[in-house]
């Protein structure tokens, strides 16, 4: 039997010694970052333009955060990548022959891998947030008023949480390519496009990303935004539970099914 600190020393070893993985990290940081700054620098030149409502639930915070549609997108894949390169390799049989414990293996897969995305999630949450206040001018907040904290603490774990809802359910499909697939259009299209639809958005603002997001906003129904039926942590916990949902089924599925 493998012990447990052999095995997570074992998927540290995997993760830092695969260059895609490495690279995915550090597109979440550079793209969310680049964004949030480019974004908050336009908004801040172009304030006095938006429509009275957006200015009277104008949120710093939230504006800062705009490029965690894009960052969100690299944490998916290498939240895919993560369990995909062990299928797609043919690793999984040798992983599975030296840990047994098909549990053990994959939370210590999730573990290690979803720590190291939780520490450059805040970092990049943390960054963005300086980098865009600094853009955008008179119209800034800081980190030391009501709720913003929450907020930005809440960006980087939201990070976290995409990236470990990705392994579970490439753990469910066992493909990076399926996982992509399926993962890549629905954040970045069918919850986006679901959300502005009148009939659809009553169930879109309980997918896992409308929901965490909420953990980012400061103002409530910031710029203007749809009111949700709960708060942000409470958006944040409904997350979770999407997150939870994907590692049973992904638990599952590595215990029934052959590598």
């Amino acid at each position: 039997m493998a012990s447990v600190p052999a095995v997570l020393n074992s998927e540290w070893t995997k993760i830092r010694t695969v260059s895609s993985t490495t690279w995915t990290l550090i597109s979440a940081f550079v793209v969310t970052v680049a964004m949030g700054a480019a974004l908050s620098a336009l908004l801040n030149s172009q304030f006095d333009d938006l429509p009275t409502a957006e200015r009277a639930t104008f949120d710093a915070t939230y504006v800062g955060f705009s490029g965690m549609t894009l960052g969100q997108l690299a944490m998916v894949v290498f939240g895919v990548l993560v369990v995909g390169t062990e299928y797609s390799s043919g690793m999984i049989r040798t992983s599975l022959a030296a840990v047994p414990q098909r549990g053990s293996f994959l939370f210590s897969k999730i573990a290690v891998a979803g720590a190291l995305a939780l520490v450059v999630g805040l970092a990049t949450s943390f960054v963005t947030f300086f980098v865009s206040q600094a853009l955008l001018g008179d119209h800034r907040t800081d980190i030391g008023a009501e709720n913003v904290l929450r907020a930005v603490f809440g960006g980087g774990v939201y990070m976290g949480l995409i990236a470990i809802f990705s392994m579970g359910v490439a753990t469910m499909l066992r493909s990076s390519m399926l996982s992509l697939g399926i993962l890549m259009p629905f954040f970045f299209l069918v919850s986006q496009i679901l959300s502005a639809v009148p009939g659809a958005k009553t169930v879109a603002r309980y997918f896992p990303d409308q929901a965490g997001s909420k953990i980012m906003q400061v103002v409530p129904d910031a710029m203007n935004g749809d009111p949700a039926p709960y708060g942000p942590w409470a958006g944040l916990g409904i997350m979770a539970l999407w997150v939870i949902a994907a590692l049973a089924g992904g638990y599952l599925v590595l215990r029934k099914r052959d590598a």
